[in-house]
């Protein structure tokens, strides 16, 4: 059945054509498995939660009748600003009016968040920008420019909220720069979700084609429930597609973690109790109370533009698992700097077992995709990154400096894999940041550096031993079936080809102060050498000949030593460096190449002429790559079937195999 929705509707309707409903949620609270929800163009002030699951075969649907032109928003437009002192204007917001949840009293919170200010859930927009919140008012009535932000000619947009002393009401002071508020359009986010089930394993359900924007998340640590404007919450089989998601304050879209009971922000609430160890539980926890294949995960995510969301695009841990990211496009997504810590990302996934995230466009963020803990069976194909570091001016020094780390395009941490990276093109100046094992990187281009190799696994204590040991999992399922520490290596390059960019001068002043950090080795050179020192599969399996045991020729240092490293049919131009046991490779001296990514029209196209300089090489497959150490896992499918490298970034065939990203 068909329940049709439009906000221009008068009150009384019943979800019929001729007489619909005013209200996307008047129509979730009725439709079952097997309708479809069309949805008038219209702005919708809603915090929808779906009642009833659909089924595999007879899903809900909600469905914009334009594209783009039903929006969900979880903020609502105020007039009524009073001139208070300067260009600061004052609103008073009955405290009435926000119901059993005030965005302006509810301040950012969290396990991992690094944030010096406190800051609230809750938003001003100025014509549909948001401003910059103040923890006093001086800071409105004087701003100043912050130069973390990326739009920093913006940062003197201020606000700052508290109580009215004389009634039950919210103030807020803003300073619109010479603006007359009463005259623009000013927004508040007012409401916590857009489009978010309050039950859990409200399963199969789409949501197609809507502008979702502006609602007042809560951070979204792996160790909480992880709210997003949208999510399943826990449950299994959505479909995100054709949606605009933009403007969230922490998290556009969550796939799902569950609400537990002892361990919500548990780091935060008991101090007693390393994060790590929080993390741990959270994931046997969740085993114990029914993660399963069969019960959670397998959602869709395609054709959305997701962006100017403070923390992240896409975030997960449990919930995402079995799920295929595809064809969206991320962008400007913690570009404000106000929030910083970890879990920052276009994507931010913990537990991405069996992930497919594919032909995906990833730019100006402060990092591309971040994998994180059990990453397992996941693969990273044909996606474009570039532009994804701290602000793009790099003169950040240490006192303005938030956050881990300086940005890359991809960061894969303490992992055991089997996780492959392939036909992705990455051009900012950190490609990918690598402190994990397990994991294949074949016929990618790197225009940038590999960081934090041997580095980052352990918890950052100074006297005592803090190794991160994190699940092994039964491969493509959920069940746990051990843990271990990361021992390094383990790793594959293949037909990729490495690029060695200028860098610039702010750049490398910021990773000379990383160079030797427990996080970080602020490392800009491009190649694998960053693995120098590693031992091929013969030089590793010879540490073992003779007896398994203790003895004084043979300790049992080599069980815990760094796994070795695979390497095959790679190139280096333009100064970018082989490690010293790399095999079959390349090392272009004597042409100086170019690498240019030209935008026209809202289209993107690489510009390149190392083409003509690639060698031939060999085709990769399954079996070139072989399997995991740990998990014992081969680098497959999530139906347990071989790949073999035989299509290019663009879908083409290779019928004469060189390396990189292009037939």
């Amino acid at each position: 059945m068909v329940i049709y929705v439009d906000a221009k509707a008068g009150f009384g309707g019943n979800g019929s054509k001729e007489k619909p409903y005013q209200q996307i949620g008047q129509a979730a609270a009725v439709a079952v498995p097997g309708d479809e929800v069309l949805v008038a163009p219209g702005v919708y002030h809603e915090d929808v939660s779906p009642v009833n699951a659909g089924t595999e075969k007879k899903r809900i649907t909600y469905r914009s009748a334009e594209p783009k032109k039903a929006v969900i928003t979880g903020a609502d437009v105020f007039t009524g600003w009073e001139p208070w002192q300067g260009d600061v204007w004052l609103l008073t917001v009955p405290n009435s009016y926000f119901g059993d949840h005030n965005p302006y009293t509810t301040f950012v919170t969290g396990d991992w968040l690094d944030i010096q200010v406190p800051v609230h859930t809750g938003e001003v927009f100025l014509n549909g920008k948001s401003l910059y919140e103040k923890d006093s008012l001086d800071k409105v009535l004087e701003p100043e420019f912050y130069d973390a932000s990326w739009d920093r000619d913006f940062t003197k947009h201020t606000w700052y909220t508290c109580q009215s002393e004389t009634e039950d009401a919210t103030l807020i002071y803003a300073n619109f720069q010479g603006k007359n508020p009463n005259e623009e359009c000013v927004e508040l986010n007012v409401r916590p979700h857009c489009f978010w089930p309050k039950a859990e394993h409200v399963d199969y359900i789409t949501l197609s084609g809507f502008t979702v924007t502006k609602a007042a998340t809560q951070w979204a640590p792996p160790t909480a429930l992880q709210e997003g404007m949208i999510g399943p919450h826990w449950s299994k089989g959505w479909i995100i597609e054709d949606c605009e998601i933009s403007h969230s304050k922490c998290s556009g879209i969550s796939l799902g973690k569950y609400r537990q009971q002892h361990n919500d922000n548990k780091w935060l609430h008991y101090k007693f109790k390393d994060g790590a160890q929080t993390q741990r539980d959270c994931s046997l926890i969740a085993q114990l109370d029914g993660w399963s294949k069969e019960t959670i995960g397998s959602h869709i995510v395609r054709n959305c533009e997701i962006h100017d969301c403070g923390q992240t695009g896409i975030v997960g841990n449990l919930g995402c698992v079995f799920s295929l990211i595809e064809n969206n496009h991320i962008h400007h997504i913690n570009n404000k700097r106000n929030l910083a810590g970890a879990e920052i990302g276009g994507i931010k996934l913990h537990a991405a077992i069996d992930v497919i995230i594919k032909n995906n466009h990833f730019h100006d963020c402060t990092r591309g995709i971040w994998l994180d803990w059990q990453c397992q069976g996941t693969r990273v194909t044909g996606n474009l990154f570039h532009d994804n570091c701290m602000s793009r001016d790099y003169l950040l020094k240490n006192e303005n400096k938030l956050g881990l780390g300086l940005g890359e395009d991809l960061w894969i941490e303490i992992a055991h894999g089997p996780t492959l990276v392939d036909n992705n093109i990455m051009l900012s100046e950190r490609c990918v940041k690598l402190p994990t094992q397990g994991v294949a990187f074949v016929h990618n281009l790197f225009y940038g550096a590999i960081s934090a190799v041997g580095r980052g696994v352990n918890n950052g204590t100074v006297k005592y031993p803090s190794p991160r040991y994190t699940p092994i999992h039964k491969p493509h399922r959920t069940e746990i079936t051990g843990f271990m520490t990361i021992l390094h290596g383990d790793v594959r390059f293949y037909n990729n080809v490495f690029v060695q960019p200028k860098v610039r001068q702010g750049m490398i002043d910021i990773c000379e102060e990383e160079h030797d950090g427990e996080w970080d080795n602020g490392n800009l050179e491009a190649g694998t050498s960053c693995y120098n020192g590693y031992m091929t599969q013969e030089q590793w399996e010879k540490e073992f000949e003779g007896y398994c045991g203790e003895g004084a020729d043979k300790p049992r240092d080599r069980y815990y030593m760094p796994l070795p490293v695979w390497t095959g049919g790679n190139v280096f131009f333009n100064g970018a460096k082989p490690c010293d046991i790399e095999k079959g490779a390349t090392v272009d001296t004597e042409h100086e190449v170019r690498v240019e990514l030209v935008q026209t029209d809202g289209q993107y196209k690489v510009v390149t002429d190392f083409a003509q300089y690639l060698p031939k090489a060999e085709m990769i497959t399954s079996d070139t790559l072989g399997m995991a150490f740990e998990p014992e896992e081969r680098f497959e499918t999530p139906d347990g079937e071989d790949i073999i490298f035989d299509t290019d970034f663009d879908g083409k065939k290779r019928e004469s195999v060189v390396a990189g990203p292009f037939a």
